[in-house]
């Protein structure tokens, strides 16, 4: 197995975010468990992430990584010009951060939320975890 995302599974951008990396990920290297899963959960004990994080969440190679540096590194993934991205990376992790905060703290305001996550079509319903 490639790596895992763990992303909020009632955040309508972050379900569109996962449908996004989906259609440019061919070749299936990353999987995909909700936060608010138990499967979710118990990889965020297991990588001892912060309680406080509430972000996306890269499991990658035994090590978990959040907030943008889980982004740049799926981007540097993608079957997509978005591979340039990842050349951000040199940026201090604080300063990227600051900009991914902001979103983070109004995206239920922007793009709303669902009761429930989202339910996977068949054909990619085996990559995700539960």
């Amino acid at each position: 197995m490639g790596a895992i995302i763990l992303f909020d599974g009632v955040c309508n951008f972050c379900n569109s975010s996962v449908q996004f990396i989906i259609k440019r990920d061919p070749n299936g290297y990353f999987h995909y468990a909700s936060l608010q899963s138990e499967f979710g959960q118990s990889l965020l004990n297991k990588y001892k992430v912060p309680s406080n994080v509430n972000s996306l969440v890269l499991i990658e190679k035994n090590a978990a990584y959040f907030k943008t540096t889980a982004a740049l590194r799926i981007c540097k993934k993608l079957n997509s010009p978005l591979k340039w991205l990842y050349s951000f990376i040199v940026v201090p992790a604080p300063v990227r951060n600051v900009f991914y905060n902001i979103f983070a703290k109004y995206r239920y305001k922007w793009f709303g939320k669902n009761e429930s996550c989202m339910l996977p079509p068949p054909e990619i319903r085996k990559r995700f975890l539960s």
